[in-house]
């Protein structure tokens, strides 16, 4: 199944999965983990908001998995190296293995120090913020998900904390240079994805697809192109997959991914020179040599969603159990394995009931993805986090991820404006040829309606033939060409401007909702 047949896949999937039967299972989701909460829970005083923040933090986790996911796998099915089946089970496996092994154990409650919760000195108003800020981050999600808008998790649960936290403490509690920098990260986080997604396409049409012997380019080039791909993400999962099973500098970790690269470099090369070796000289055979790198990168995107985002998603159900538990607030607390274990099955579920939404949005709806583009795509997922990070840049995975398909869909769209020169040219070809090979039948079949045999000039009917098939030849191939020049496809403008937006909304939608949430909260607990 590719990207073509999603909707398909949509409607098929409504008849025998109506929207009422998919939301009475994510609804039965929330009532086991009420279910488990109240008798695991039962026995501690205030256990209802306990209770209450399991349930939306089961909603949180669902909503993730039907936003935030599409990211890891949507460029890898929109290049149909993955069947959206495919995508979604290796999505749900790495977002679960990412959670539970290495989702860590102590995590910021407040994400980024976004508030300080010193100034809340009473913890059931703490309790009542961080409940809103949870709700309001899932139906801000939910929201995004509707009308097919890529957002940020992180920005959404920010935004919620910030507006619970100044609707309990007023405006001193933020930290507004945190703020500012995720201000900045609204700019810088798909600024950089979308140049480096586009300097690695950029690289490869230069190198391979330009080439005139495409599978000799692809033979030198693809083997290295798949090894910086294992060291960058090699690296990105030792850095921030696995930094809460055990932490290494940069240098470390680099040092680790080039010795892992240089392995997958001698083992890929003879595979890739025996696979080149079956294919066809043109830019369709090329592609499929991208296939496994693409189906490793979603898996490794998904490991390292699982093992950062969701543990931060669920941070304020984390804040909520242990102000009930020890009856005090902390800004770093423990995330118990249940907590943990909501997460990661929510998100699994969300995937799978509404994530193929915005799977067709970052990979198909933006503009035309194949493998290439989707591997320069990844490889700016991995690298900018890296980079980013190391200089000490305030980045959204997100906000990169989709910035990264519109690099590639604007380098498409640049490279092609400078082709209409070489576009029309063809298409005077075309005419060209097409006249020439008009103009030989006309001979031919004045020559074949001659009646005096002795008349015909056999050698010019023989020699007409044949410059005719080597005319209808090139007719042919010209008109191929004008066809392919035709169906280029840009980024989309009115899907750029939808997901701009509700980047741009997401923090202070979050907050303003978050607010109305906890002051509603509020009078319902104080008579």
């Amino acid at each position: 199944m590719d990207i073509k047949t999603i909707n398909r896949f949509d409607k098929a999937r409504d008849k025998t999965l109506p929207g009422f039967a998919k939301l009475s299972l994510a609804l039965l989701f929330m009532v086991v983990v009420l279910l488990w909460s109240y008798t695991s829970h039962g026995n501690l005083p205030n256990n209802t908001f306990l209770i209450i923040g399991a349930v939306f933090g089961a909603y949180m986790a669902m909503n993730i998995g039907a936003n935030d996911v599409a990211n890891n796998v949507g460029p890898a099915v929109g290049s149909k190296a993955l069947t959206l089946t495919g995508a979604i089970i290796i999505a749900a496996i790495f977002e679960s293995l990412g959670a539970f092994i290495a989702g860590g154990d102590v995590v910021k409650t407040i994400k980024d120090g976004i508030i300080n919760p010193a100034l809340i000195q009473n913890p059931e108003i703490f309790i009542w913020a961080m409940t809103a800020a949870l709700l309001s981050a899932a139906l801000w999600l939910n929201f995004a998900t509707s009308i097919g808008a890529p957002v940020s998790t992180t920005h959404s649960i920010v935004g919620g904390v910030m507006g619970s936290g100044i609707a309990a403490a007023g405006f001193s509690i933020v930290a507004w240079d945190t703020v500012g920098k995720i201000v900045a990260s609204w700019v810088i986080s798909p600024l950089l994805g979308g140049i480096i997604a586009a300097g690695f396409l950029f690289f490869i049409k230069k190198q391979i697809i330009f080439k005139e012997d495409k599978i000799g380019a692809s033979k030198k080039f693809v083997p290295y192109l798949i090894a910086i791909m294992s060291w960058v993400f090699s690296t990105y999962i030792i850095l921030k997959g696995i930094k809460q099973i055990i932490k290494l500098d940069f240098f470390t970790a680099s040092l680790i991914g080039f010795a892992i690269a240089v392995g997958i470099y001698f083992l890929v090369k003879p595979i890739i020179m025996k696979a080149a070796e079956k294919l066809e000289n043109d830019r369709v055979s090329v592609n499929t040599l991208f296939n496994i790198p693409l189906v490793f990168a979603a898996a490794l995107l998904s490991f390292a969603h699982g093992a950062n985002d969701v543990a931060n998603a669920i941070g304020p159900l984390a804040a909520i159990n242990d102000a009930i538990v020890n009856v005090e607030i902390a800004s770093n607390v423990s995330i118990p394995f249940w907590v943990m274990a909501v997460g990661a099955f929510g998100i699994v579920i969300g995937l799978m009931l509404y994530g193929p939404k915005l799977i067709k949005t970052v990979g198909s709806e933006i503009t035309e993805l194949d493998q290439m583009r989707a591997y320069s795509i990844a490889m700016a997922a991995a690298f900018t986090v890296i980079v980013a990070s190391q200089l000490g840049l305030p980045v959204s995975s997100t906000h990169i991820a989709v910035g990264g398909v519109f690099g590639v869909g604007f380098l498409r769209e640049f490279l092609d404006s400078n082709e209409k020169r070489f576009i029309q040219e063809t298409r005077k070809k075309f005419k060209k040829h097409k006249k020439e090979l008009s103009s030989m039948n006309e001979e031919l079949e004045k020559l074949e309606s001659i009646t005096d045999k002795s008349k015909v000039n056999y050698m010019r009917i023989v020699e007409l033939y044949k410059k005719i098939d080597d005319r209808e030849d090139l007719v042919k191939k010209d008109r191929k060409d004008v066809k392919d020049a035709k169906s280029i496809k840009y980024v989309k403008r009115d899907a750029v401007k939808k997901i701009v937006a509700a980047w741009i909304i997401t923090v202070p939608a979050a907050a303003i909702l978050s607010a109305a949430i906890f002051f509603m909260i509020k009078g319902i607990m104080i008579p």
